[in-house]
């Protein structure tokens, strides 16, 4: 009787998901309304810490820069991935393993292992200046560490095996018949690709660019490392006001303000998605 209540009910289906919605709950959603709910204690005022973040230059010049890089990260990764994905769609059963194998490599070094590679790489004394100068390209080393751009290429590395996995689940999953159909009705390569493959393709885009821009939009490692304090961006800026300022309220503001804006920009890739594709919800 008991078994037949729980069935009749739709109680079952509650009580297996209830302990992991309780430690989403407790764990995640808890904290860190705790964390917003205190940036409007301020005895200034209630939006007076983030009145004190906006007026700043600097810390709004922070803000804009990270946008920008995880803006870029995302970009260039979706070409890149795209493009990888193809590749290993279009491969034959074995190779097409190693293929997939050798994209998603990458993900079982750590991220400051990563980091410390292109450290090597880039650096004044390091692989690729050596190897201008030896080419006899440049006269003297090129300063790229500490710049937007080497955040920018270490985020890139970071975040393209996410989106190629993103992808080839995806691109493998449509027909190949609808391809063809579309060749067959005379349309060329390039209008098969911007009206039949893409739009297909555009649930692994999203998830792929959400990921990316979300991982690239609160990554500290990788900026710390390859920025240094000329390329402070939001994380690195919370850590120096959390454990070098001991400023908790500033680093609790500048935690709510990446939530938000981290939501924000989900809803509003999901919102695209729907317009383009209806089937990516």
């Amino acid at each position: 009787m008991t078994r037949r209540f729980w069935r009749r009910n739709g109680a079952t289906g509650w009580a297996l998901t209830a302990p992991a919605t309780l430690a989403v709950i407790g764990f995640l959603l808890v904290p860190i309304g705790a964390v917003i709910a205190g940036t409007f204690m301020d005895p200034r005022g209630v939006f007076a810490p983030y009145m004190s973040y906006f007026n700043s230059g600097f810390r709004t010049t922070v803000l804009f820069r990270t946008l920008q890089i995880a803006a870029l990260t995302t970009v260039i990764s979706l070409i890149f991935g795209f493009m990888t994905a193809y590749v290993v769609l279009r491969a034959p059963g074995k190779l097409k393993s190693l293929l997939i194998v050798a994209a998603v490599f990458p993900l079982l070094t750590g991220v400051v292992v990563r980091a410390f590679a292109w450290l090597i790489i880039l650096g004044r004394n390091g692989i690729l200046n050596q190897t201008l100068l030896a080419l006899g390209i440049t006269s003297e080393p090129l300063e790229m560490l500490y710049t937007q751009g080497a955040v920018i290429i270490g985020m890139v590395y970071l975040f393209v095996p996410l989106m190629v996995l993103s992808l080839v689940g995806v691109l493998e999953n449509i027909p190949k018949d609808v391809l063809q159909a579309s060749s067959s009705l005379g349309a060329s390569p390039l209008a098969t690709f911007w009206q039949v493959l893409l739009p297909l393709a555009v649930p692994g885009l999203i998830v792929g660019a959400v990921l990316v821009f979300t991982g690239s939009f609160t990554a500290y490692a990788t900026p710390q490392l390859l920025g240094g304090e000329r390329q402070t961006v939001l994380a690195t800026l919370l850590h120096q006001r959390a454990m070098v300022s001991f400023d908790w309220v500033g680093a609790s503001t500048i935690a709510a303000i990446m939530t938000v804006i981290t939501i924000t920009i989900v809803l509003a890739m999901s919102h695209i998605a729907r317009r383009i594709n209806p089937m990516a919800t």
